[in-house]
């Protein structure tokens, strides 16, 4: 058999080589393309482990700086507390306690003076003694009513430290306006005339300067007075200080150690 014209032998024809040639080229063109996406891919995954990890990490150090921080806020409060009270201890005046709850004790609002459970104010204002009442009233309370000899003590010292001179007075809650003689005190019961303090001579219902007579009770100073009779009746339209009382307030609070 004869040969085609320029074959040479063991060799393929042109056409066949070429046509291997071609798909050889593209399998190996897949497989770098493969070889890339797998190396992006395992890129990607290593990049959102290592996030993932510093976030982990990230998120135990914020736990721990918040747990040593509360940690430090209670053992400051607590030495605060042991030193106010060692400081408490070590003081000699006495002094509340650092810590207190519902304290039933009376108080009076300030401006007021305390005796007992009941509260005092010692007004500046010249008024009558009606309208000396009317500002005691406006206040919570009414002009003072005097039921025993050491409350009578009380405002005599007070008196003495408010008096600016001789004739410096104070309208209390005494009247006989409503029958002559018949001595009241601003809530309507009788005064009790075992325990009155008036001065010398008094009451005398004097209407030398007021027609109507003296129908009002103040008390204050009065030269040689003596076992605090300081009592006198005067005539309701003068213009005097005046003492207003009124019950002590109840509070109740609680106070913490800070």
């Amino acid at each position: 058999m004869s040969r085609p014209q320029g074959y040479i032998e063991g060799e393929a024809p042109a056409s066949q080589q070429h046509s291997g040639s071609n798909g050889g080229s593209k399998v190996r063109s897949e497989r770098v393309a493969l070889l890339v996406v797998s190396a992006l891919l395992a890129a990607a995954v290593i990049v959102i482990c290592r996030l993932s990890l510093d976030n982990m990490h990230t998120k135990q150090s914020f736990q721990t700086l918040r747990d040593e921080h509360e940690a430090v806020k209670r053992n400051l409060t607590e030495r605060r507390c042991e030193v106010k009270s060692y400081n408490t201890v070590q003081q000699t005046s006495p002094q509340p306690p650092v810590v207190k709850e519902n304290d039933p004790r009376p108080k009076c609002e300030h401006g007021w003076e305390q005796y007992g459970r009941q509260c005092y104010y010692f007004s500046i204002d010249l008024l009558t003694w009606s309208k000396s009442r009317d500002e005691c009233r406006q206040k919570g309370g009414d002009l003072v009513q005097i039921d025993s000899r050491e409350e009578q003590t009380f405002l005599e010292l007070k008196l003495r430290e408010k008096n600016n001179f001789e004739w410096d007075v104070f309208w209390i809650g005494l009247t006989d306006s409503e029958k002559e003689g018949t001595w009241l005190w601003v809530d309507g019961s009788p005064l009790n005339e075992s325990l009155t303090f008036w001065f010398l001579g008094e009451p005398d219902n004097w209407t030398g300067n007021d027609p109507d007579g003296a129908d009002c009770v103040r008390m204050g100073k009065k030269a040689g007075a003596p076992d605090m009779k300081r009592w006198f009746d005067e005539s309701c339209k003068y213009t005097y200080r005046s003492i207003c009382e009124k019950p002590a307030e109840t509070r109740h609070f609680t106070l913490h150690c800070v």
